[in-house]
């Protein structure tokens, strides 16, 4: 018995494991960074973001664009003519007339 507090067992614990099981009591720093590195970092990551999303734009408004041009040229190439038309078909052409019945004009 002594007035001083001794450890009977101690083993040793890694801070990742700290980090992964109590992320609310516990972080792991990047310590071969400084905060203006990160900062930089996360704005070169920002604007390579900003880049691709206006490529991804781009190459959205041209296949819209061949779209609009493809439904444009098969407008102008398709013959209109007269007879029933099938919506669930969408081919082009008139209504079909009702039919009268037996005693009508």
């Amino acid at each position: 018995m002594t007035s001083k507090e001794y450890m009977q067992c101690v083993t040793s614990v890694d801070g990742q494991w700290l980090a992964e099981l109590g992320p609310m009591f516990y972080s792991v720093k990047d310590s071969n960074k400084t905060r203006s590195e990160r900062r930089l970092a996360a704005i070169e990551h920002m604007t390579q973001m900003e880049e691709e999303m206006k490529e991804a734009q781009e190459q959205i408004r041209l296949r819209k664009e061949e779209q609009d041009r493809a439904v444009i040229g098969s407008k102008r190439s398709m013959i209109v003519t007269p007879g029933r038309w099938d919506p669930g078909k969408r081919e082009p052409g008139t209504p079909a007339t009702p039919k009268r019945g037996k005693f009508g004009l």
